[in-house]
């Protein structure tokens, strides 16, 4: 026993706020000062306005992260100096923390509701009434209190492991083992568990939902439709978002009042994942019921890849059939009904897999055409979909080679060809809004105004839309501790420029925002329904179309369901 208790003695030196306490680690001060820093920091502005609960969440996130960067660096100094503050000193550094920490958090919050009024007026919202300084603090205290419990549950976890190695194992090696120990169970926990309990209900909840069939859309009677009694692919099995997108879109009627002509029924083409069992059969079905649709005969064909639920953004596919009064088609598949960020964490593949197969099979039928009689082949985007779409392709040169035109819309971060792009840009274009060899083959626009081209000039083939503010483009894992080339140029036209890098601050910052892309006014976040209209007006315009006729298709997108 007295062998044990020297081993332990002669440990390195331990954390100082673990001297003389052999139970439950106490609370570290320097682990308080860091939270107290990056909690602070967590009210500069991100992407996108934030409500109190949110800033709340991440504020405790980011004073949780401070805290055990505090801790670790605490350690550190005591490791190094051999020295460990006595209880006094402990004492006037609390005392110091708590007269630091009131007025602190007092400017922050009133920053933080400056921050957000300016947030707000660059997307045109109304400016928030109150910040809810109360519940932000509130909410936070109680997130970075439950990390904090489970931070020091692991510390006393180590070091009760660290005890009882200390007797069989060389003493200098008792506390690494130990960690070594803890951090394998908390992998294998959360990688076993914790993420599998996770994706399992989200295929279940998905699943459900995939099953549904949104109110008002009914089964579709045209031929030109999958769903139809016409079609190889039976309504049944084309999921939610199938049936919505063969069932909705502009009708002839419309398309008519819209153009001043008589319009053709489009085409819409649709494989759900209860169509065929694998990819590859789902993809032949599609390609099958083109053909038995005449989507071959349209002036042009569109492959368009799906979010992670099956989704075709409904703004994309009405600005082309208006645009072309009909004379259209679209074919699109369903890979996955998990949300797009579980489907991109849980397998990028899928989705890569799946905009591969449907253009490969698409392109191979389209190439055995008459040449004289092909549609012009196109393809396009959104999202998880846009990041799908690349998988297709090796580069520009492939895609000039086998397509008429490209429309991607915010894609991920991740997105291979769109960060080569990026990577290509000019000097002096920011990456917010990259120019690559003078825009001449690709385009990144971010409102009409940047699809403005001089007289004469050829049509892009490969057109980004990204917004300066789409946290989906910015976002990640990289934001922990790189900072971003868009956060160290001029910002962009709707982000604040009071906005700036912090490590790991920022990385939840922008994570935050992702749940709510979707919800920011037109032209912000991940909203993009209007832009479409100037998008496939300077990439696929049918002759004679005209500035006037893009400002009206504008017009019309801009109101939902019409």
């Amino acid at each position: 026993m007295a062998g044990g208790s020297d081993n332990t003695a002669a440990e390195a030196p331990p954390c100082p706020e673990e001297a003389g306490y052999p139970g439950w680690p106490p609370i570290s001060l320097s682990g308080i000062a860091g939270a107290l820093l990056c909690g602070c920091a967590s009210f500069t502005p991100s992407l996108l306005p934030r409500g109190w609960w949110l800033q709340g969440l991440v504020g405790g996130l980011s004073a949780a992260f401070g805290y055990v960067v505090g801790a670790i660096l605490g350690w550190f100094a005591v490791t190094v100096t051999g020295r460990t503050p006595s209880a006094a000193t402990r004492r006037r550094v609390s005392i110091a923390l708590a007269a630091i920490a009131v007025p602190l958090l007092a400017v922050t919050l009133w920053l933080g509701q400056q921050w957000q009024v300016e947030l707000h007026e660059l997307m045109g919202e109304r400016t928030p009434d109150s910040y809810a300084w109360v519940r932000i603090l509130l909410l936070g205290l109680v997130i970075f209190g439950l990390v904090v419990a489970l931070v020091q549950a692991l510390r006393w976890l180590v070091r009760t492991l660290a005890g009882r190695l200390a007797p069989v194992v060389p003493r200098h090696l008792a506390r690494p083992l130990a960690v070594g120990l803890v951090a394998a169970l908390v992998i294998g926990v959360n990688n076993g568990l914790v993420w599998r309990v996770l994706v399992e209900a989200a295929n279940s909840f998905s699943s459900l939902t995939n099953s549904a069939t949104k109110p008002g859309d009914s089964r579709p009677a045209a031929s030109e439709r999958s769903g139809s009694p016409s079609s190889l692919s039976s309504w049944d099995t084309l999921g939610r978002q199938g049936r919505d997108f063969v069932a909705g879109g502009p009708s002839q009627a419309q398309l008519t009042t819209f153009s001043g002509a008589a319009a053709t029924q489009p085409v819409r083409v649709y494989a759900g994942l209860e169509s065929s069992p694998t990819t590859r059969q789902r993809t032949a079905l599609a390609v099958r019921e083109l053909q038995r649709a005449g989507g071959f005969d349209r002036s042009v064909l569109v492959v368009m890849t799906t979010t992670g639920t099956g989704l075709v953004e409904p703004a994309n596919a009405d600005a082309l059939e208006y645009m072309h009064n009909g004379d259209s088609a679209i074919v699109a598949m369903q890979y996955s009904y998990l949300p797009s960020w579980i489907s991109f964490l849980v397998d990028q593949e899928k989705a890569h897999e799946a905009g591969r197969e449907l253009f490969n099979q698409v392109y191979d039928a389209w190439l055995g055409l008459p040449a004289a009689s092909r549609p012009r082949l196109m393809v396009s985007g959104t999202s998880l979909g846009a990041f799908g779409g690349e998988g297709a392709f090796s580069g520009l040169q492939d895609i000039r080679n086998r397509t008429d035109g490209v429309v991607w819309a915010g894609p991920p971060g991740a997105s291979v060809l769109h960060g080569e792009f990026v990577d290509q840009r000019d000097p002096g274009s920011p990456e917010w809004l990259p120019v690559v060899d003078g825009g001449r083959q690709v385009v990144f626009a971010a409102d009409a105004s940047d699809l403005r081209r001089p007289a004469g000039s050829s049509r892009p083939d490969v057109l980004y839309l990204q917004n300066g503010s789409d946290p989906i483009v910015r976002w990640t894992p990289r934001l922990l501790f790189d900072r971003p080339d868009w956060l160290s140029e001029p910002a962009a036209r709707d982000v604040s420029p009071d906005m700036f890098w912090m490590p790991f601050v920022t990385f939840w910052q922008v994570t935050a925002d992702l749940p709510f892309a979707l919800r920011a006014p037109q032209g912000h976040g991940h909203s993009y329904r209007e832009i479409f209209a100037d998008a496939w007006a300077a990439v696929a315009p049918p002759p004679g179309w005209s500035a006037r006729d893009t400002q009206r298709l504008r017009a019309q997108l801009a109101t939902p369901g019409e």
